[in-house]
């Protein structure tokens, strides 16, 4: 076999392979094998025609074509293999030559990843929020689970902000009750904003048995969007009563026995917690600043399926399970649809780039992936996907997509690398050092994911 590599642009190739008719003996072999298999003769057992009879009662034809089909894929992979290539996608195959007994030429053009040089990105300064936990933070903390901790009285007095109120709804569009507008004894606390816009104002001062008609635009249901006439009718008015802030409420509330440990704890993790996004965000900023050094051709094949499908699993699984279609969710976010389009490609080139540069800086820096990073890595996306970590690794084995959660790691390492490297300050002007190293690996493993993925799509292997 002859083949020959012509380099169409950065990101996309010609083979033009040209094959000895006896290196196809064995497919030819095979296609007579199969036709036997496949059809009668009289006079002859079946699988057992001989070549010469199933040439004159079927054609030559049919046997070259059958060999042909099942020689392509092996000797379009030996060309590949040979040339060194890295394809991506299936290749555009053409039969440019079919002599029988001589000679069988074919030409293949796929896109392959571009070669990228990795510049010295030890330069990279970014800045970060500065991690700051203030008295008013941890205030908030305490009385959200003293809120938890909150009981009802029932009251007979007009209602009012901090109340919980059982109301009934009927929602009506264009003079029409709403077939799922209509709804009682939900419990609502006034103020909390998780209702209709316009509610509190409703139902502040109104006593049981008092109703109030206002106008809003409904965030779900049939009609989402639409401006509708709602009544509400209030049925009960209940006074939320907080425990006192002492020493008994954390002995309560936690395991702490005084408010001033339960205090420091809840200070300890905001702390805790400010410390994760300082880090996100100080990977997603190394990584932006990363690709702005690289230039990355994007294979324009490679970009049309990654859009395509982007759309396809929003359209057919997140907004199909909220029962919008494309339209009524550009009318939502207040989007033409060429600007969501526009919107989807630049999701779409940041996560090819992300993972072509990640992926030549593992081969770079020669970054591997043991098995206790795989399994916390597997265990993590187990739990996001709701699954448990036994079942989600069943999928992965038998979807065959181990390789892809290597991948993912190895990304999460590489971005590790470029972060231990750069230049990270806060707000303040002060050096954040980012210790944790397997935390870091895994938390920057997320952060790719997010980059190549695109507001948590699924994505597009490349």
């Amino acid at each position: 076999m002859k083949s020959a590599v012509e380099t169409l642009n950065p990101t996309r190739v010609r083979l033009t392979v040209e094959v000895p008719f006896e290196e196809l003996k064995d497919s030819l072999d095979a296609a007579y094998k199969k036709i036997n298999q496949q059809v009668t003769v009289k006079g002859f057992r079946k699988g057992k025609i001989p070549a010469r009879v199933i040439d004159q009662r079927f054609g030559r034809g049919a046997v070259l074509e059958e060999a042909v089909n099942d020689a392509l894929p092996k000797l379009y992979t030996e060309a590949v293999n040979e040339a060194e290539l890295n394809p991506l996608g299936q290749p555009e195959v053409d039969i440019t030559e079919l002599k029988d007994g001589e000679t069988l030429a074919f030409t293949a053009e796929v896109d392959v990843r571009p070669e990228i040089t990795i510049p010295d990105y030890s330069g990279i300064e970014v800045t970060v929020d500065a991690v700051e936990v203030t008295d008013e933070d941890v205030d908030k903390s305490v009385e959200q689970l003293r809120e938890r901790f909150s009981s009802t009285n029932p009251v007979e007095r007009a209602a009012a902000d901090g109340d919980v109120v059982t109301i009934d709804l009927e929602a009506k569009v264009d003079g029409e009750v709403l077939p799922d507008g209509v709804a009682e004894g939900v419990s609502y606390t006034i103020g909390s904003g998780e209702l209709l816009d316009g509610i509190d104002e409703a139902v502040t001062g109104l006593e049981a048995g008092g109703e109030a008609t206002f106008t809003s635009q409904l965030k779900g249901g049939s009609a989402e969007g639409k401006d509708a006439e709602v009544t509400v009718k209030v049925t009960a008015v209940a006074a939320k009563e907080l425990p006192e802030l002492d020493d008994d409420f954390a002995q309560m509330a936690s395991e702490f026995d005084t408010l001033e440990e339960l205090k420091a704890d809840s200070r300890k993790r905001l702390a805790n917690m400010k410390q994760y996004d300082q880090a996100t965000q100080a990977q997603e900023r190394v990584l932006e600043k990363l690709l702005e050094l690289v230039d990355v051709p994007v294979p324009e094949k490679l970009l049309e399926d990654e859009v395509n499908t982007r759309k396809h699993n929003l359209v057919n699984h997140q907004l199909g399970q909220m029962g919008l279609d494309l339209a009524k969710y550009l009318e939502i976010q207040g989007k033409t649809e060429e600007e969501f389009d526009a919107e989807t490609k630049e999701q779409a080139v940041k996560g090819i780039k992300t993972q072509f540069v990640l992926d030549e800086l593992v081969n770079k820096e020669k970054l591997n992936v043991n098995q206790e990073e795989l399994t916390e890595h597997l265990m993590r996306r187990a739990q996001s996907s709701g699954m448990s970590p036994d079942q989600f690794a069943q999928a992965v084995v038998e979807g065959g997509q181990v390789p892809m959660l290597v991948g993912e790691v190895a990304r999460g390492k590489a971005l590790a690398v470029v972060v231990e490297a750069a230049k990270v300050v806060d707000t303040n002007g002060e050096a954040v050092d980012l210790e944790d190293e397997e935390d870091e690996t895994e938390t920057a493993a997320e952060t790719v994911e997010a980059a190549v993925e695109g507001d948590g799509e699924e994505k597009t292997e490349a």
